[in-house]
């Protein structure tokens, strides 16, 4: 059950922020920000440059203290808060300057709340690739759900996302202070906790894949629902709708391909899964119709599955459970780096030289650092030598 409600509460979190995303540009444009494509792609980074600046103080408090529950009920309430301020904000007469520096403090409550639940899952027993398997049948069913009911709530009111995310981050804060503490069994010394993340090398492989992953769903938040509005006609609550197909597939396999990398390893999902991943993300960006960009969405969700829980599987194998929120938290600094280069990918890249530029580069990376970093996934991804597999997790 422990496993069920903090999978519940990390798509919890996924459904508030991507209930912004299919009426993104409405919702922008009721806050202040005006048309076109780059005043999104600021609303985002706001957010996500906290997440990257906020990820591991989290992880290393929470270590330090040994206790998870407290702090993911603070981020996630102060999410919450930070979303009800976002929506006002017009009414009361902020700019949209005020606006991004509300979206800055909500990131860093927000990543919180998200960075320690995933923590939470690491702690149990039960297999890492299970227990990140879950983590991420959480995400993508969550960014599934925010997608189609967001887009019907921005079709129907454009501040409607804001008010619906904040309510579903005051029920995920209350969920989770249900939940058993596990924490680290009374925690280590900040000073500790950090030269263990420093030592630890063999953590930048999976930190690298975790950039370029959450790289391309930045790209997908961004330019990809752009796109598919722009090139195909479509509003907002179809937008929502065609991003669920990806979301969909995401979601449904994540937990199964955790477990199974428990007994193959993790090589086989994370490298091929990856190369599949980006040739599939490129063939979208090439979709002559809307029916066969929506068939490719299907197809990066699927390729996409096995890459998620591998990875973050990745993070637990190389360091003992005293450590998890910690390197975790590390894991989520790189991956808001990749949300953040992918916003800029998808808006920047966009802006100057067209979807195709755009689609190409996100894809292009995704297959690039599969290959390159391929022999170091080798190195640590045997199962006869993953400390998290004779752990169990625990």
């Amino acid at each position: 059950m422990d496993r069920v409600r903090l999978g519940l509460v990390v798509w919890g979190v996924l459904v508030s922020q991507v209930f912004l995303y299919p009426g993104l540009e409405e919702t922008v444009a009721a806050v202040g920000g005006g048309d076109g494509i780059l005043a999104p792609t600021w609303f985002l980074v706001a957010e996500f440059a906290a997440f990257v600046t906020f990820a591991v103080a989290w992880g290393l408090l929470s270590d330090s203290v040994g206790r998870r529950v407290p702090f993911v009920v603070v981020g996630a309430l102060g999410g919450a808060a930070s979303y009800v301020a976002v929506a006002l904000a017009p009414s009361v007469g902020l700019d949209f300057g005020v606006v991004l520096v509300l979206r800055v403090v909500g990131g860093a409550f927000t990543i919180g709340a998200f960075s320690l639940a995933i923590t939470m899952l690491m702690d149990l027993a039960g297999g890492n690739g299970r227990n990140m398997g879950a983590a991420g049948t959480a995400i993508g069913l969550g960014a599934a759900l925010g997608a189609v009911v967001g887009g019907q709530l921005a079709a129907r009111d454009p501040l409607l996302p804001l008010y619906g995310g904040a309510a579903v981050l005051v029920a995920a804060a209350a969920l989770a202070a249900t939940v058993p503490d596990r924490g680290g069994g009374g925690g280590l010394p900040v000073a500790t906790v950090v030269d263990r993340v420093r030592n630890r090398p063999a953590l930048l492989v999976p930190y690298a894949f975790g950039y370029v992953d959450r790289l391309t769903a930045g790209f997908f938040a961004l330019a990809g629902v752009a796109y598919v509005r722009e090139a195909f006609n479509v509003d907002a609550a179809t937008a929502g709708l065609t991003l669920a197909l990806f979301f969909l597939p995401f979601a449904a396999l994540q937990y199964p391909v955790g477990s199974l990398s428990d007994r193959i390893g993790r090589y086989v999902p994370v490298v091929g899964g990856s190369i599949l991943y980006g040739v599939a993300i490129v063939a979208v960006g090439l979709a002559p119709s809307y029916a066969v960009a929506a068939a490719l969405l299907v197809a990066v969700g699927v390729c996409g599955a096995f890459v998620a829980p591998a990875t973050m599987a990745l993070v637990t194998d190389v360091v003992p459970a005293s450590e998890h929120a910690s390197a975790m938290g590390g894991f989520n600094v790189f991956g808001s780096l990749g949300m953040l280069s992918g916003f800029l990918v998808g808006g920047l890249v966009t802006a100057e030289y067209g979807f195709l530029a755009a689609f190409l580069v996100a894809g292009g990376l995704e297959i690039t650092i599969a290959i390159v970093a391929s022999t170091a996934i080798a190195r640590i991804a045997d199962p006869s030598t993953r400390s998290g597999a004779s752990a169990d997790g625990s």
